[in-house]
Formats: C-alpha cells, sequence, structure tokens
C-alpha cells in the first residue's frame, strides 16, 4: 500500500512537471505577437488595432474553445485535448508566420492558436492538477499556471533576439518546431487517470453493480448560502474586470516603454521583470495564500494590488521605476486567473471543475480581450496608452468590489460540507 501511494505521488509530479512545460511552451505563441507587434506593423503596414485584435482573437477563441475542452477533460481526461493542442499550436505558429493576409493572420490566431490550441492549455490543464492533488492543492495550480510566467521570462528576450538576427517570421517557423517536438510527446503522460478520479469510478461501478442508481456530486447550495450556479454568474462577472486589467500591460507593456523612449531591449527586459513576478506569485504566495485563507481572500489580495500597480504604470516614466512597479504588478497579477479554479474547487463539485473552470475562463479572456483591443485603439486614438490603463484600473475596481461581497456572505454563511 505504501508502495501504491508512492508511486502515485512520484506520478502526480509527473504531471506536475509536465503540465508546467505545456504552459511555458504554448504560452510562447502570445509573446511572439507581443513582442513582433512593432516589426510586423512595420513589414506589412498593418495598425496596432489590427495586431491588438489578433491578440484579442487568441484570448476570445481561448475561451469559447476552453468550455468544450471541459466538458472534454471531464469526460475522458487530459491527453487527447493536449495532444489536440500541441498540433494546433505547431501548426497555427507555422501559418501565421506566413500569413500576408490580414485576415489569414487574424483566423490564425483565432481558431487554431485559440479555439483549437490554447483552450486546451491554462483552464484544463489548472483543472486536471486538482485531481492529483489533495494537500497542497493552491500551490500544485499555482506552479501549473507559473508555466505562463516562465514563458514570460524565457520568451521576450529570446524572440527580440532572433527577429533582430533572422527576421519575425523564421523565428514563427523555428517556434513551430519547437511546439511541435515538445508538446505532442507529452501529452501522454496524461493518459493515466488521478487516484481521486480512479476512486470516483470504482465507486459509481460498485452502485451500478449493486442495482443502485449512480450518484454523481452536486452541490445545490454552495457554503456561501447560494446557489452553485449563482457564484459561478458572479465569478464570471467578476473575472472580466480583472483580466482587463490584466491585459494591458501584458499587450503594449513593450510597444508602450518604447513609445516613451525606453530601448526595445530595456522594454523586453521589462516584460520579463513582470512576468518573473507573476511566477514568483503563482509558485510561492497564491499556494500560502489559498492553502491558509482560502481562494477569495487570496484573489482580493493580489486583485487589490494588481489595481494599484496599474495606475502607478501608466503614469511612470522612470525607468528604475518602472523596473520596480513592473516587478510589483507581476508579483499582483500572476496569481489572480490560478485562483479561480482553486476557487471553484472549494465551493463546487469536483467531477464538474473542467467544465465551471472553463466557462469562467471563458468570461476572463472576454476580458483579456477587451483589455487588448482597448490598448490598440487607445494608442490609434490618442497616440498613447495612459487612458486605456486608466480604465484598466476602474474595471478592476469592480472586481474588488465583487469579490469583496463575497467574502462578506462568509461571515453569515452556515457552514456545509465541501465537494471532494
Amino acid at each position: 500500500m505504501n508502495l501504491i501511494r508512492r508511486l502515485d505521488r512520484n506520478y502526480s509530479l509527473l504531471v506536475l512537471g509536465a503540465s508546467v512545460i505545456l504552459m511555458m511552451v504554448s504560452s510562447g505563441t502570445i509573446f511572439l505577437l507581443v513582442v513582433a507587434l512593432k516589426p510586423i506593423s512595420a513589414e506589412l503596414g498593418w495598425s496596432r488595432t489590427l495586431l491588438s485584435s489578433a491578440y484579442s482573437f487568441l484570448f476570445l477563441g481561448t475561451g469559447v474553445g476552453g468550455v468544450f475542452i471541459g466538458y472534454w477533460l471531464d469526460r475522458s481526461g487530459m491527453a487527447k485535448p493536449a495532444a489536440m493542442g500541441g498540433l494546433m499550436i505547431a501548426s497555427g505558429t507555422l501559418i501565421a508566420g506566413a500569413a500576408t493576409n490580414p485576415i489569414v493572420f487574424l483566423m490564425t490566431y483565432g481558431i487554431m492558436l485559440g479555439l483549437l490550441g490554447q483552450a486546451t492549455m491554462f483552464g484544463p490543464l489548472s483543472a486536471n492538477i486538482t485531481h492529483w492533488f489533495t494537500r497542497r492543492r493552491g500551490a500544485a495550480v499555482g506552479l501549473v499556471a507559473g508555466g505562463q510566467s516562465l514563458a514570460g521570462i524565457l520568451w521576450p528576450p529570446i524572440f527580440r533576439y532572433f527577429n533582430e538576427w533572422i527576421g519575425w517570421r523564421d523565428t514563427f517557423l523555428w517556434f513551430a518546431l519547437l511546439a511541435f517536438v515538445t508538446m505532442v510527446p507529452l501529452s501522454v503522460i496524461f493518459k493515466r487517470k488521478s487516484p481521486s478520479q480512479l476512486a470516483r469510478a470504482k465507486r459509481q461501478e460498485k452502485e451500478s453493480d449493486a442495482g443502485r442508481p449512480v450518484k454523481t456530486e452536486t452541490m445545490a447550495r454552495t457554503t456561501l448560502g447560494i446557489s452553485t450556479g449563482a457564484l459561478q454568474a458572479i465569478l464570471c462577472v467578476a473575472i472580466i474586470g480583472c483580466c482587463i486589467s490584466m491585459s494591458l500591460p501584458l499587450a503594449h507593456l513593450v510597444s508602450h516603454a518604447t513609445d516613451i523612449g525606453i530601448s526595445t531591449a530595456n522594454a523586453a527586459e521589462l516584460l520579463s521583470v513582470l512576468l518573473l513576478g507573476s511566477f514568483v506569485s503563482r509558485g510561492v504566495l497564491l499556494g500560502m495564500l489559498v492553502d491558509r485563507v482560502g481562494g477569495l481572500r487570496a484573489l482580493i489580495i493580489f486583485s487589490a494590488g494588481q489595481a494599484v500597480s496599474l495606475l502607478i504604470l501608466g503614469l511612470m516614466q522612470d525607468l528604475t521605476g518602472l523596473f520596480i512597479i513592473a516587478a510589483v504588478f507581476g508579483l499582483s497579477y500572476g496569481a489572480i486567473l490560478p485562483a479561480y479554479p482553486t476557487i471553484i474547487r472549494e465551493y463546487m463539485p469536483a467531477s464538474e471543475i473542467g467544465r465551471r473552470t472553463g466557462i469562467v475562463i471563458l468570461f476572463g479572456t472576454i476580458g483579456m480581450a477587451i483589455g487588448g483591443w482597448l490598448g490598440g485603439i487607445a494608442f490609434d486614438t490618442t497616440g498613447s496608452y495612459v487612458p486605456a490603463f486608466l480604465t484598466g484600473v476602474a474595471a478592476n475596481l469592480g472586481n474588488v468590489v465583487i469579490i469583496g461581497a463575497l467574502i462578506y456572505r462568509t461571515r453569515f454563511a452556515s457552514p456545509a460540507p465541501r465537494p471532494a
């Protein structure tokens, strides 16, 4: 029995490592566009609004696809979605790098890289890892989400170097090859079901063999005293505000920094510092807070920090100050998205986590899409990103108010058992 437990624990760590690598490689498609935005615009004459729309299409496609992938995950596990995602990300990057037509470029980012590619990654991987960990679940989710932050640390300087050396098109080509040879083989690791999923299947099989109706996990009312459907709807609204705020620096920090006189190299380093902060937030701070105070309280702390740091980031002109506030923004924003799967796992049935996470993340990607588009249209209209940053702060404050109201309800809600 001890040997079986040890093997399960070791395989859990293998799944965790594979999830981090998949997240890190797949997220490169985001930063390819962020770093190459100005070179693509200069070569092809496409506006920043158009290229920001590609960024928005990527997140919209990711959100819509994530709902269906969530149902697929709940039914058959992570292996097939991961394999499809690897193939789509590799082939989509290849096509985007060769595109000369803006419609082809936009559709590639929306459908191949978003709907069929990234949709298989962030939400599904975050949801899937909750089945593999009981203790330190928040830390596990944070580490998986941290793969996206690692991508932001690793890829922008590399992409900036290769863009200047071989051009953005060949950079897309080589990244497509890398995605194929890493992501598709790693999907095999997810063929094995987690111990909790196997236990649930055995329990349902025994009930079926005994002639009893098969019980499914239900939770009509959460420990907050509201239905799971109502809580999901509230989270869907809340996540839009924080994701509008989050998306603005991720999509436009490099362009904003170079617009105010900072070199391209330093601008790429700013993004890396921001994402280094987000990795620390996801890999360390999220687990510490979630496992101590719960997902809702952890979320409001990080969300408030993001609002304040975005306000300062939009107004800061000094390079040293920008590096400091970029790190603070990263520490704040990094744990926000992965906090939502932990909240869902706390208050909703475990057997539904894939689909429910997918629905909430869909609204998050709508917020990300709005933020990316907002930055582009603000610059093309006013010649500055500052109005967009200030709008993002206002949206973020809406998130703080909603999550604060949910936390307030916990003072009066009667306790109820959590789903396994």
